[in-house]
């Protein structure tokens, strides 16, 4: 059976947001996103302080879309409000191991041993700071912070030997809720 399905979400208090064609940019205080839904089953509008989802005649598909353009439009929202962070921890049992970031770069030395530093480039938007074993990762974008965060972890996979007993490495141990 295909439904209509509409949905209205609040931007909040200094949420202001800009649609050009299906490019939705949602700008607050605590930064900017953007992202493009080209699906043209579902319509996205502006109204007074809203974001209107619509999808006329939805199937079974059109619906999951829905519900996934929704839950993005409101982690964007989210995001422009208070940034998503995700917090990791650094383990070096066997060698000390260094982290640093340069610019849009983090740098992983000593891993192991090694005399090569294992480098990996960070996406746009996303802030890095490494305190001690801690490193924070914070963006109004959710999936460049989560893209971050796994770029990271998969930096200092372990492949040839046993991870029970050589736990080193850069583990995620918060995300954001």
């Amino acid at each position: 059976m295909k439904a209509e399905l509409k949905k209205e979400i609040v931007l909040g208090e200094k949420v202001s947001a800009e649609l050009k064609g299906t490019s939705l940019k949602i700008k607050g205080p605590k930064g900017e996103v953007e992202r493009n839904f080209p699906d043209p089953q579902v319509s996205i509008k502006l109204q007074e302080g809203k974001v209107v989802v619509h999808a006329s005649k939805a199937s079974k598909r059109i619906k999951m879309q829905f519900g996934s353009i929704n839950s993005h439009i409101k982690n964007m929202i989210q995001g422009v409000k208070e940034p998503h962070v995700y917090k990791m921890k650094i383990c070096s049992g066997h060698f000390p191991m260094n982290v640093a970031v340069t610019g849009q770069e983090i740098i992983i030395k000593n891993f192991f041993g090694e005399t090569v530093p294992r480098r990996a480039a960070l996406p746009k938007g996303v802030e890095v700071k490494v305190s001690g074993n801690d490193i924070t990762i914070s963006s109004p974008n959710l999936e460049a912070a989560g893209l971050a965060a796994s770029t990271i972890e998969n930096l200092c996979k372990i492949t040839n030997r046993d991870i029970r007993r050589f736990q080193d490495g850069c583990y995620i141990t918060q995300k954001p809720e």
